[in-house]
């Protein structure tokens, strides 16, 4: 792509997402609806230039960040609690999508072939938790469900992305039914293999590096050296950045210096928006060329196998969701299921809409695929547009319709006993450095005064009467304070008593801790 069209590309890209979060923050509805909607919106402006996505670009250039961030955030023990429902949607729910959405795809596209249809299948099959887990958590629905959610997302993701490069290897030729089973095989055994591999050397190179740039730096650098030599070794580069991203997520406390660890995290969430943000918006600017010649196909084709892909997508999972229910008792760990009734499946068999993982796909295909590829991925587009904006905004009036939201006052107590719990921690760790001579008595003194502080502190944003964790004009309060504070600092700076790096390190201190951190709560 010439630099003048690529620049170009790129203020699009940052165009639409500045919209997308500022129609979001204003109508709460999901981030990942309003780039869809305005992606698509975008490939539609005649000034614009016409772009063609290399698959390649897609599967190394999207692909492992994305993959690796899901992998890394997971909540292990929760995870591990309900891995019965969680393994049962990743594998059995994906396997049953892709093969139903196949079916449909070749029934009514028939010249697309069986690979196609199958490569297909494994794009629209994975969900966007992302998109879900949004709702869920601002309204407060039960944790489980959204860790449920999470789990399947993360593994399915793998699941699909196998199936799909299977399914490409069959459309070069050369591939039979056993030479499938013996590639799947080495597929999976190798990316997992290969990924705990990465994951080891990458947690002890992590622990010699104390630079808090340089650990975000290692950070984007770990999910491509997991991804494209696993895939060079003939393994399968998504679970190896599963592996590796689980492995390191589930001891990231460990690997991470506190220091690095707040600007990583923000790092992180920054880039895998800007890349779900690109995708859409790419994808909205490769369609209008698709559009422009639909090929053999004709326009009311087009809709009629968008239309039933997207109802045999929704109606699997909820079919799925009300049946495999009772079953999932027989299986290892299946007792614990008896919370989920009835209305926790209805919400999850509502709750898997599709997103940037489903796009990611659908624009890896290669051209192999025949005439039929722009079609698919037109196909694809449709699917997650049509799941994004008929599934989110339902979701918040059905969970309080079903009663399934959660008391926000529970959570904000136990965080709050929690919290409690830790500075006692502290006092009794403090007075032991005390007893032992390894602190002053005037030093330990003043940390235990700050500690006492924070107790009553605690104390008081636990009552019932402060749930909210916030005195009466306390925000008021905060932001007078913050702007005294701030004035001063200028004032300081401005009359030579501090330089320039002191003004910005007290003003990026002010920043993270806040005015008057003694009297900011604990939230």
């Amino acid at each position: 792509m010439e630099p003048e069209r690529l620049f170009v590309v790129l203020l699009v890209v940052a165009v639409v997402v500045l919209l997308a979060r500022t129609l979001a923050a204003r109508g709460g509805v999901p981030d990942a609806i309003w780039l869809v909607v305005l992606g698509m919106a975008a490939g539609f402006v005649p000034a614009l230039p016409a772009v063609e996505i290399s698959p390649d670009l897609v599967l190394l250039g999207f692909l492992p960040p994305l993959i690796y961030h899901a992998a890394f955030f997971t909540s292990p023990r929760e995870a591990r609690a309900d891995a019965a429902p969680i393994f049962a949607m990743a594998f059995g729910l994906t396997a049953v999508t892709t093969l139903a959405v196949a079916g449909t795809a070749y029934a009514l596209l028939p010249s697309v072939g069986w690979a196609a249809a199958i490569a297909f299948g494994a794009a629209v099959a994975p969900t966007d938790a992302v998109a879900a887990t949004s709702v869920l958590k601002r309204l407060g629905a039960p944790r489980r469900m959204v860790t449920i959610l999470e789990g399947e997302s993360l593994i399915n993701d793998g699941v699909a992305l196998t199936v799909f490069g299977l399914a490409v290897e069959a459309m070069t030729g050369g591939f039979s039914p056993g030479h499938g089973v013996l590639r799947a095989v080495q597929v999976v055994a190798g990316g997992v293999v290969y990924g705990l591999l990465v994951a080891v050397v990458a947690r002890r190179v992590r622990r010699r590096v104390s630079d808090p740039m340089s650990q975000v730096i290692l950070s984007l650098v770990i999910p491509y050296a997991a991804y494209v030599p696993a895939e060079n070794l003939g393994a399968s580069g998504v679970l190896a950045t599963v592996v590796t991203g689980f492995y390191l997520g589930t001891r990231g406390e460990g690997v991470l210096q506190p220091a690095s660890r707040a600007a990583g995290q923000l790092f992180w969430r920054i880039l895998v928006f800007l890349l779900e943000s690109a995708l859409f918006v790419l994808l909205g600017l490769e369609i209008r060329e698709v559009l422009r010649d639909l090929g053999a196909y004709t326009w009311g084709t087009v809709l009629l196998t968008a239309l039933a892909v997207t109802g045999v997508t929704v109606g699997v999972r909820l079919l799925w969701q009300w049946g495999h229910g009772p079953l999932l008792v027989l299986l290892p760990g299946g007792r614990h299921l008896r919370g989920l009734g009835f209305r926790e499946r209805t919400v999850m068999g509502l709750a898997g809409m599709r997103g940037a993982i489903t796009l990611a796909i659908a624009l890896s295909l290669p051209r192999e695929a025949g005439p039929a590829r722009d079609v698919l991925v037109l196909l694809a587009a449709l699917v997650v547009l049509a799941t994004l904006v008929g599934q989110a905004p339902p979701l918040p009036p059905l969970l309080r319709r079903l009663g399934l939201l959660e008391p926000g006052d529970r959570r904000r107590v136990a965080a709050m006993s929690a919290r409690e719990d830790m500075v006692r921690a502290a006092l009794a760790r403090l007075d032991a450095m005390a007893d032992a001579d390894e602190v002053d008595e005037r030093t330990a003194e003043a940390f235990r005064q700050m500690m006492e502080l924070r107790l009553e502190r605690l104390r008081y944003f636990k009552d019932e009467e402060n749930a909210e964790g916030e005195p009466p004009g306390g925000r008021r309060v905060r932001a007078a304070l913050a702007e005294a504070e701030r004035a001063k600092l200028k004032e300081l700076y401005g009359k030579g008593r501090i330089d320039g790096d002191t003004y910005q390190a007290i003003g990026r201190e002010l920043d993270l801790v806040g005015p008057v951190s003694l009297v900011r709560p604990l939230t």
